[in-house]
């Protein structure tokens, strides 16, 4: 393990050009999809929708770019990753700042069961959940739900949530900065655009691509660690390695959709070394073959991981409500 970690360190330098090009292919290709809603918008709402979902797809792919640029992989400096991890959020509705503590944290924490909460999807034990009086297994239930998960909580996370530094104490100020100042910018943004096209037209062409951009985010955040074989131990056993190597999985995709989510289901990879550009992933692949067998998901096995709900610390895997004895009434 320590002579991998070792070998990964010549794929963390970051090529300038590259990176542009990154953002080039992306950026002008949201603006275009955009512009296209926009033209159709009056001809054909269904021409007009796909349009919006080819859009909701590249803001995603901005949104892994700013994840590169919080994790300060995406360019040599610190400044040109800080600036355009900034200018990205106003797009992706994330305050950079804010954003990257919280995602550090998960980090530096993933799949440490005494170190839940920050940056991560919330995960129950089977006996926390049995502890748990009615009301607040109910609740559970209601979060883990797939339309709760996937539907309302996208945009809930966006739209909402991301407004304020929640998590934040009210001394940390530059997270707060951070969010009121993308929050101004959004503010503004939107008042320009609404000038030019009108509120209903902003609104419904706008709209569906924040929420499927933040589906396909959702989606893709949750199957990197929600999986049945996945890793979480108490802290007297965990190790960075391990959390990252065993709590992370690699999402098997085909070409196309691994060039459309910059990578990120080699996630495994990702967290052993987060320093790494998400174009130098494949490489490491190509490199470390055995990689390819860690954790491996394919979509059709993805799509079983949404009924796994709470983690079984007797069996060291994710189970769903079904496989869990109802709780006695003593704790109710």
């Amino acid at each position: 393990m320590q002579k991998l970690i070792k070998e990964l360190r010549n794929y963390t330098k970051p090529n300038k050009f590259h990176s542009l090009f990154e953002i080039m292919v992306t950026f002008l290709p949201f603006v275009l999809f955009w512009f296209m809603a926009h033209i159709f918008f009056s001809i054909s709402n269904t021409i007009s929708f796909i349009f919006c979902l080819l859009a909701g797809v590249f803001l995603t792919r901005l949104f892994l770019i700013q994840h590169d640029c919080g994790h300060g992989s995406f360019f040599n400096s610190r400044l040109a990753n800080d600036i355009v991890g900034k200018i990205l959020g106003v797009f992706t509705l994330t305050p950079y700042h804010a954003w990257r503590y919280s995602h550090s944290v998960h980090h530096a924490t993933s799949g440490n069961l005494d170190k839940r909460g920050i940056g991560d999807v919330r995960t129950l034990t089977v006996n926390e959940y049995s502890n748990l009086s009615m009301l607040y297994r109910a609740l559970y239930r209601i979060y883990r739900n797939p339309i709760v998960m996937f539907g309302i909580g996208p945009a809930y996370l966006f739209l909402l949530r991301n407004r304020l530094p929640t998590g934040f104490s009210n001394g940390d100020r530059k997270f707060w900065l951070s969010t009121i100042g993308t929050n101004i910018t959004i503010i503004m943004a939107v008042v320009l655009m609404i000038y030019f096209i009108g509120l209903r037209e902003f609104i419904l062409i706008h709209t569906p691509i924040i929420l499927f951009a933040a589906l396909i985010g959702v989606w893709l955040f949750y199957i990197q660690h929600q999986f049945e074989d996945s890793f979480w131990v108490k802290s007297d056993l965990w190790n960075f390695y391990d959390g990252a190597l065993l709590g992370s999985s690699y999402y098997d995709l085909p070409g196309p959709l691994r060039w459309i989510t910059a990578n990120i289901g080699i996630h495994h990879v990702h967290h052993l070394n987060s320093k790494i550009p998400f174009y130098y992933l494949n490489d490491v692949l190509k490199d470390y073959p055995h990689l390819k067998n860690v954790r491996r998901i394919t979509i059709s096995s993805s799509l079983l991981s949404i009924k796994c709900s709470l983690w079984d610390e007797k069996q060291k895997k994710m189970v769903s409500f079904s496989e869990v004895k109802k709780p006695s009434l003593s704790n109710i």
